[in-house]
């Protein structure tokens, strides 16, 4: 790691641990926590597409068999929090790897439909299986994370919780993009006949990425259940799947710090301009409208510069001769 890779890292831990010192609003703290639950989502669907290049509209799915898996050991089984998002984590790995299976020739479009359709399969489960999930009414009463018998967790707390997961996640997806296994996800991405003429098995690689996508999903889906303490088959539906590729292309899919900004921005701008009312969505609609037209490669992008963009902007302005 260079020098100033490490400096950066260190600076964002540091900012990270003085909010909580400045900040002393419990509103302010749960959106920051929202923020780094979905960091920690959004990190999985890169690694499905933007490392991988494969189209999935189903990551909400695994969303909320994270959620569920872990909100059902704890509550039927007596799991400890830290075993039982560990359950999520294979189960989620194990189903993602089975969706790998039978959309491995799709591709594009195809390969979207077929995903939107596991997702939706997933939510209708959730919906019919009253026995377990007490269908559209939920499951209350989802206990929230303590250490050693203590008393819950309280908001800053938890806050610090799950800074410190979002942090090895954002590690452990850097290392991933670095290594062997990221430059085979990529060669997928660009050109997989290409990939597998280079002696990449790409069958391997399309299961795996779905796989270490799906055990990022059940992490966050863990937290999330246990931080809300309700979940419900309408938390973990097709538009939040829809979000979730909005905030890996408006960051910059391909990156690994571009989701987790795109998550930043669709997450704080609503929250900021909540002053608008119901105006406040348009005022969110038209600064992604902006962004893609300015910077298709998204807000952080490893082939655009911010010097280019500034020239391209101003000749954007010029008028034709």
């Amino acid at each position: 790691m260079s020098l100033n890779k490490l400096i950066q890292y260190l600076l964002i831990i540091t900012v990270l641990a003085v909010v909580p010192l400045v900040v002393r609003s419990d509103y302010v703290l749960h959106i920051l926590v929202t923020i780094a639950i979905y960091g920690i989502l959004v990190l999985g669907l890169e690694i499905i597409l933007g490392q991988a290049g494969l189209f999935s509209l189903g990551h909400a799915a695994f969303y909320g068999m994270g959620a569920y898996t872990s909100a059902l050991l704890v509550m039927k089984l007596g799991f400890p929090l830290w075993l039982a998002a560990i359950g999520a984590m294979i189960m989620t790995a194990i189903f993602g790897a089975a969706l790998g299976f039978p959309v491995l020739r799709l591709r594009g479009d195809y390969l979207a439909i077929a995903t939107l359709g596991f997702g939706e399969i997933f939510r209708l489960i959730l919906t019919n299986w009253d026995t377990l999930t007490h269908g559209p009414m939920g499951l209350p009463g989802i206990p929230r994370p303590h250490l050693f018998g203590a008393t819950p967790f309280n908001r800053v707390e938890y806050y610090y919780f799950i800074v410190f997961f979002f942090l090895v996640s954002l590690f452990l997806v850097y290392r991933i993009s670095g290594s062997f296994l990221g430059r085979a996800f990529r060669a997928l991405r660009d050109d997989d006949d290409a990939a597998e003429f280079m002696g990449i098995n790409t069958t391997k690689y399309k299961i795996l990425a779905f796989a270490l996508g799906g055990v990022f999903a059940g992490l966050a889906g863990s937290f999330y259940a246990h931080y809300i303490t309700f979940i419900s088959p309408d938390t973990f539906t097709y538009l939040d799947s829809e979000m979730m590729l909005a905030m890996v292309f408006l960051g910059g899919a391909g990156t690994v710090i571009g989701p987790v900004i795109g998550t930043i921005v669709l997450l704080l701008f609503p929250e900021v301009f909540r002053f608008l009312l119901e105006w406040r969505m348009l005022v969110v609609g038209v600064v992604m409208v902006v962004v893609m037209i300015y910077r298709p490669q998204g807000i952080w992008s490893a082939d655009v510069h911010w010097p280019k963009f500034k020239r391209r902007s101003l000749a954007l302005a010029e008028p034709r001769k």
